[in-house]
């Protein structure tokens, strides 16, 4: 009970510290809610940079037109072929017929055209529809494809793919660079804020130490102050970022340009971007205030 009670008034001295030096508190916790609105944009950002990613990879298919003439035989044989590579995933085989009907209900314009073909005078090809495991390695296995017998071309978005890879790939590695580093600039900004709360304390401090105070007991105010701070300081940008993030999902209906590049449902990210929020808020409070005492309260 004598343990608890201690805790429960070192958080209270805590509080009551904050409020004491409510401008410096309030200069401090204005620093750590601009840098966790970042932060939580990054965040963001980074979640569905994720999904555009693994949106685009589920997307991409290597579309291997089959040789006008082919026998079935041959046909059997190009899938066997194909499927022993690597980095096949799935392969699905579409008919010349399959494809002039599927074609002549999405375009109007086209369906009186195509519905004067039938199966003898169809001038579409086969075709293997060809989904991959690793998209990177796509360019290999498309030229590996295009270089067995049987196959007519082999189209898969030449260039684009790989390209649209490489940059969500270093968004990514951007977005976890900018977070760490205000991760980093916001636990100089909590320690900056205590240090200078002990300076303007030095007197109380002092009678502690002559009435026997132990070091723990005049530590810990200092370290639940910068827990308080970032705690209060991660409360705004969660409100924030939620609702902005809501507002654009409604907004746009979760797509963006093109439903190839959709938004993650709020429901998905908001809980883990809140908790995110408040736990580096009271970590880097944390980290923030050991260091400031660690550094200028010499006990």
């Amino acid at each position: 009970m004598k343990k608890i009670r201690i805790l429960l008034n070192n958080i209270s001295d805590g509080f009551r510290s904050v409020f004491r030096n409510f401008s410096l508190s309030l200069a401090s916790i204005s620093c750590i809610t601009i840098t966790l609105i970042l932060v939580g944009v990054a965040i963001i950002l980074s979640y569905n940079v994720n999904k555009f990613t693994d949106d685009i990879e589920k997307d991409v298919t290597i579309v291997v037109y089959i040789k006008d003439g082919t026998t079935e035989e041959d046909k059997e044989a190009l899938k066997i072929r194909i499927e022993a590579l690597d980095n096949i995933d799935t392969i699905t085989f579409l008919s010349n017929e399959d494809i002039r009907k599927s074609m002549a209900k999405e375009s109007e314009d086209l369906e009186p055209i195509l519905n004067e073909y039938n199966s003898d005078t169809n001038p579409l090809l086969d075709e293997y529809l060809v989904k991959v495991k690793d998209t990177e390695k796509i360019g290999t296995t498309a030229k590996k494809i295009k270089a067995m017998s049987s196959v007519s071309a082999v189209k898969y978005g030449e260039g684009m793919v790989e390209e649209l890879v490489k940059i969500f790939d270093v968004v990514k590695r951007i977005m976890i660079v900018i977070v760490v580093g205000l991760i980093i600039v916001t636990a100089f900004l909590i320690s900056n804020t205590i240090k200078i709360t002990i300076s303007n304390r030095k007197k109380q401090i002092e009678i502690m130490r002559l009435v026997g105070a132990s070091n723990s007991y005049i530590k810990l105010p200092f370290f639940f102050e910068g827990i308080i701070l970032g705690f209060l300081g991660s409360v705004l940008p969660i409100f924030l970022c939620c609702y902005a993030y809501i507002f654009l999902y409604h907004e746009t209906g979760g797509i963006l340009f093109t439903e190839v590049i959709s938004l993650v449902n709020p429901d998905k990210i908001l809980l883990n971007l809140s908790l995110i929020l408040i736990l580096i808020g009271v970590i880097v409070g944390a980290i923030g205030s050991y260091r400031a005492v660690r550094r200028y309260l010499k006990v």
